[in-house]
């Protein structure tokens, strides 16, 4: 069966939960200035923090002031490791001072002895959709060269904090997300930028994710001149994309919308620029920033291991100007937010990503939104067992049959908290209910569902309990 250092746990990020958001010392980050959206209206974004405005990060789940009581659950569930984030802004409130928040740091501090007192590792991500918004307003966000030394101080800051309390980092929460250039959402919250009409949007995105890349590889040389023991991973959105038929013509578009996505990832694990990028610059006559210096930085900062996330899959369909559409998956149901289902995808991604990098592999999200319900204290979120479970048996054919290195499993999330897209706790993701009403008033107001117990029961058995799914009934 599974390795018996295997890390199951579950993920979060420090905006989506902590709350306290401009508490002992904290300040502004770009998910502060988004106010509160559904699946049908799209978050705003405010020049700043407006009065009468509802943003829903700055409460959170106020894990801030919960978090022993919430850890706590998290050890009942035997969890190994604990996927999360440090607020940028936490520690550097404006993103560019000389010194850190004391404050800020303790509170990690805090945070990570109360983990370890339960003997949960912490995995922790440096940049989760929570720059400083001060960075993105005087600055330009990641635009500006300027933002690599702001975003080094930080992690050798946090780096050298840490060490002996932190092993596994990741540097930029599914900083693949760039590529999508039509939603604003994936600018600001993995860039501080909002993109301006007239601009060359295409060269303005690579420009941001070269910078973004010579960032990431730097915080892997300054971490292993730290500790060289620390392992330092990528983060990205990792979803297939089928071919939408048979026809040679969308398998063929199936292929140039993987490379989309395998762009970021190419760079931060084999450490160079994939050659499809390099005719496209030609093409669309992209000219970066670009320096023989930072090639080489990014050529010796490869990454250890590559963390992704993984929830649905699309397909591909070629188009008329030879490019393509990317369509719904018409043979997976859907979730209540349209969201494919599809547990064969997950081992078909890490297969795909396994052979492609012979890297370990770190599923670090993967997760059923839905609306819980609270009847007689209790919820009873049996369909989200039956998603887990079934991604979990996918995963572990991928580690039993097919020989993928998995380090570990950390669905989204350990606790119903803020969802990026639309802002909304109403969907919900946890294992833990949160009664917000109750929080809100000082109240304990955290409930494990159904999808609790069967979490523990996995963890405990180390997926043993699920071996006859597996095909490994002989063993």
């Amino acid at each position: 069966m599974l390795n018996k250092n295997f890390l199951w746990g579950g993920a979060t990020a420090a905006n989506q939960m902590e709350g306290a958001w401009n508490v002992d010392g904290k300040g502004i980050s770009v998910a502060d200035v988004m106010t509160k959206g559904s699946v049908s209206q799209p978050r705003q974004i405010t020049d700043g923090v407006r009065a009468g405005e509802e943003y829903p990060n700055h409460f959170a789940i106020d894990f801030y002031h919960n978090y022993k009581e919430i850890i706590k659950l998290m050890a009942q569930m035997h969890f190994k490791c604990f996927r999360m984030s440090i607020a940028w802004t936490r520690i550097f409130p404006k993103g560019d001072e000389k010194e850190p928040n004391e404050a800020g740091l303790k509170f990690y501090d805090n945070l990570f002895d109360e983990l370890l007192k339960y003997g949960i590792q912490p995995v922790v991500t440096l940049n989760h959709f929570e720059m400083p918004f001060y960075l993105s307003t005087k600055y330009g966000g990641w635009r500006n060269r300027e933002m690599i030394t702001f975003f080094m101080n930080f992690a050798k800051v946090c780096f050298k904090r840490y060490a002996g309390k932190v092993k596994y980092w990741m540097t930029f929460n599914e900083i693949n997300n760039l590529i999508d250039t039509d939603n604003p959402f994936n600018a600001w919250t993995g860039a501080g930028v909002l993109y301006q009409d007239g601009e060359n949007i295409e060269q303005t995105m690579y420009q941001i994710c070269h910078y973004q890349f010579v960032a990431s590889a730097l915080a892997v040389k300054a971490a292993k001149q730290i500790d060289p023991e620390l392992q330092i991973g990528c983060m990205l959105h990792f979803g297939p994309i089928y071919p939408h038929s048979c026809q040679p013509e969308d398998l063929m578009a199936s292929v140039k919308a993987m490379d989309r996505r395998f762009f970021f990832s190419d760079v931060q694990v084999r450490g160079t620029y994939p050659a499809a990028v390099n005719k496209i610059w030609q093409r669309d006559k992209i000219q970066l920033d670009l320096t023989d210096e930072d090639l080489l930085i990014i050529k010796g900062g490869a990454v250890d291991f590559i963390g992704f996330s993984y929830y649905k899959s699309t397909t591909a369909q070629a188009d008329q100007d030879g490019d393509f559409l990317e369509l719904p998956n018409p043979y997976v149901p859907k979730s209540d937010w349209g969201w494919a289902i599809d547990p064969v995808g997950l081992r078909y991604i890490l297969n795909l990503v396994s052979q492609r990098y012979n890297k370990p592999l770190f599923i670090v999200e993967n997760g059923f939104g839905a609306f819980d319900k609270l009847e007689d204290n209790k919820i009873n979120d049996d369909y989200r067992i039956k998603y887990l479970e079934n991604h979990v048996v996918e995963m572990m054919k991928s580690i039993e049959l097919d020989g993928v290195k998995v380090l570990g499993y950390t669905p989204w999330s350990a606790i119903d908290l803020i969802s990026a897209s639309t802002g909304e706790i109403e969907k919900r993701y946890g294992f833990i209910y949160v009664d917000i009403t109750k929080v809100r008033q000082g109240k304990s107001g955290f409930i494990p569902k159904s999808s609790f117990n069967w979490y523990q029961n996995v963890i405990r058995t180390n997926g043993a309990c699920l071996k006859d799914k597996v095909g490994l009934t002989n063993e």
